[in-house]
């Protein structure tokens, strides 16, 4: 009886993740109702990529020349906050060898109500890293060098995560002259100022980073990287 009783609840649990994942979609904002009466824990997932989300990276963040597999990714499904106190349902693509420490990390944050604006897959901004970042969103796993040129980013084996990048830049003096990444977020160079969204050395999303063995870019003592968690 009791094994039958425990098949029936693991079947339910599984009817509102599915009933969840397909009400709300990535961008939805859940509304406050709904989270006090069914909670939250329907919305964090991680699972192996559908046929659908493989189409519409093929050619776009993955590359078919690609260093990692399709069975090395991940696909999370998360909810973050924003600076408005907004439920929103969040993706992410990642490697399998961090996914479960994104999916304790970013519960961390929903339940602190930490804010992250935006977490869409980079497909969406036709893999543009530059363009994704001016959107302020937090992404994962996308074939591409590094910002610098050359050699492969960490972010092409989803192992780097940029968090609210927009507020939190990338920056380095290049033969003379400062680079700035993205275009437009020089103002947030200056760490000193209060801003939303901005990621400081002892904050709750640094700390949890850290907890769970990745290096922070704002620590880099040749050029900054203040959105950029890598393990």
């Amino acid at each position: 009886m009791k094994h039958k009783i425990h098949i029936a609840i693991l079947f339910l649990l599984l009817c509102e993740l599915a009933w969840c994942q397909t009400t709300y979609r990535p961008g939805d904002v859940v509304p406050e109702p709904y989270l006090k009466v069914y909670g939250c824990e329907a919305f964090f997932s991680c699972s192996a990529l559908t046929d659908e989300q493989k189409t519409l990276m093929d050619g776009c963040s993955y590359k078919q020349d690609g260093v990692v597999g399709w069975e090395q990714l991940r696909y999370l499904c998360v909810l973050h906050r924003d600076a408005e106190g907004n439920a929103i349902v969040g993706e992410m693509v990642c490697s399998a060898l961090i996914s479960n420490d994104l999916l304790e990390i970013f519960k961390a944050l929903y339940l602190a109500s930490y804010p992250i604006e935006s977490m869409r897959l980079v497909d969406y901004f036709g893999g543009d890293d530059e363009s994704s970042m001016r959107e302020n969103n937090t992404s994962c796993f996308n074939q591409r060098a590094v910002t610098a040129g050359g050699r492969l980013s960490k972010h092409s084996f989803g192992l780097a995560v940029d968090i609210n990048p927009k507020y939190n830049p990338y920056h380095r003096e290049r033969n003379g002259k400062s680079v700035v990444r993205p275009e437009g977020s020089a103002d947030y160079l200056d760490r000193e100022e209060d801003f939303p969204y901005k990621i400081t050395k002892g904050d709750l999303c640094y700390r949890l980073f850290r907890q769970h063995g990745f290096q922070w870019g704002g620590d880099w003592g040749s050029g900054k990287d203040y959105q950029h968690f890598e393990r």
